[in-house]
This record gives structure tokens, C-alpha cells and sequence, in this order.
């Protein structure tokens, strides 16, 4: 079954906060869902071991073990989110070889608009390999302010990426996502944080509809 990953090796993105959420709402939604932190920095596990979803999780790092265990995983689950590592290592082209979609969140900002060439990079080098489109490649802004010049900017530039899906949802900057860790939720369980929920089940939508 489907295999999506997030990846990006800009560290600070909104990678693991995107990552953690899909396999929420994917669980939400009672798919049966598998849970992968890539990242040696092990946020997305620890943050995954303090919801009370309970949702399967692997702590995966060495590429080769990845280039094994993905495809077990994805036979055995409807679905297999990836947080990929913050870097450019062998580890991150083996999930980007091996993944469905791959979803690369980036910020409004000069630095992290230039850091995302890189990944993008990455994922179609990953697609030449696999000789079939895979993975399909998206990116979305965020950490966004609304009403800015610089998101509209940013927006603008994403769009003009060639066979890269710019989705349509942008997550904006607001306190309540920042705090999800440490009230050991998601977002849907924050209070007074409905238009940060609203903006992530968009997104979840819109990268599930990426696999149609």
C-alpha cells in the first residue's frame, strides 16, 4: 500500500509536524496506518509516543534497512508515512526511491526557497530511477503569514516548479501548532485552534488525493 513521505534537508520546516499529522488523520479516519521517523533526531517518535492514538512506530535510519523494511511495511499497513531526515544522505534517497509521494513543506523565506532546490533535486533523481513517476512530488508553504508579500512571493515561485504539485493549502504560522508537542496532541485536540485544524485536514486531503 501507498508510501509518503516528507522530506526536506532544511531542518525547522514543518516536516515532522506534517508527517506526524497526516498519520493522525490517516488513524482518525481508521486507516490502518504505519508510522516511520527517519530522522536520527527521533521528534516524530517521541512526539508519536505521547498521543493516545497509539499509532505503530519504527525508528528506521540505515538506508539499507529502509530499502528492506518500507516494502514490508507497506504490504502489511494501508498506509506508510515517512519523516524523512533533515539532510541529503543515502537514507533520504532510499525513502524518496521507495515512496508513492513525496510532500516537501517549505517556509516563505529566501534561505528555505533556495534549501528546497535541493530536494527537489532529489526527488526527480529519485524519479529517473524508478523509471515510473514515483514518487509523485508536492510541496506546500509552510510556517506562512497571512497577508504578506513574502507568502504571495514564495507561492509564486513554487508554482512555476516544473511536474512538482504546488498543493493549494497553506499551513500559517500560529502558536497553538508550536504547542501541540508539549500538550501531547495534534492539532484536532488543541482548543480555540479550529482554523489551524481546518488548514491540516485540507492538506491531509490533498496529499491523500495525490495517490489517485
Amino acid at each position: 500500500m501507498p508510501i509518503i513521505s516528507f522530506c526536506n534537508q532544511k531542518g525547522g520546516c514543518g516536516k515532522t509536524v506534517g508527517a506526524v499529522h497526516l498519520a493522525a488523520w490517516l488513524h482518525r479516519k481508521r486507516k490502518k496506518i504505519h508510522f516511520v521517523d527517519a530522522d536520527p533526531q527521533s521528534s516524530g517518535a517521541t512526539w508519536m509516543s505521547l498521543l493516545s492514538s497509539q499509532i505503530p512506530t519504527s525508528k528506521i535510519t540505515d538506508a539499507n534497512e529502509l530499502i528492506e523494511r518500507l516494502p514490508e511495511l507497506a504490504e502489511q499497513f494501508q498506509f506508510v508515512v515517512v519523516d524523512g531526515a533533515a539532510n541529503t544522505s543515502e537514507s533520504t534517497r532510499a525513502i524518496l526511491c521507495l515512496s508513492d509521494v513525496s510532500v516537501t513543506p517549505i517556509q516563505p523565506t529566501g534561505l528555505d526557497l533556495h534549501s528546497a532546490s535541493e530536494a527537489i533535486r532529489l526527488i526527480k533523481s529519485a524519479q529517473k530511477i524508478t523509471g515510473g513517476g514515483r514518487p509523485r512530488a508536492a510541496v506546500f508553504l509552510s510556517r506562512a503569514t497571512k497577508g504578506t508579500r513574502l507568502k504571495e512571493e514564495a507561492l509564486s515561485l513554487l508554482s512555476q516548479i516544473p511536474d512538482v504539485k504546488l498543493l493549494k493549502t497553506a499551513i500559517h504560522s500560529k502558536q497553538s501548532i508550536a504547542d501541540c508537542f508539549t500538550q501531547e496532541c495534534t492539532i484536532w485536540e488543541m482548543k480555540k485552534a479550529e482554523d489551524s485544524a481546518q488548514e491540516f485536514e485540507q492538506l491531509c486531503k490533498e496529499i491523500l488525493g495525490l495517490l489517485k
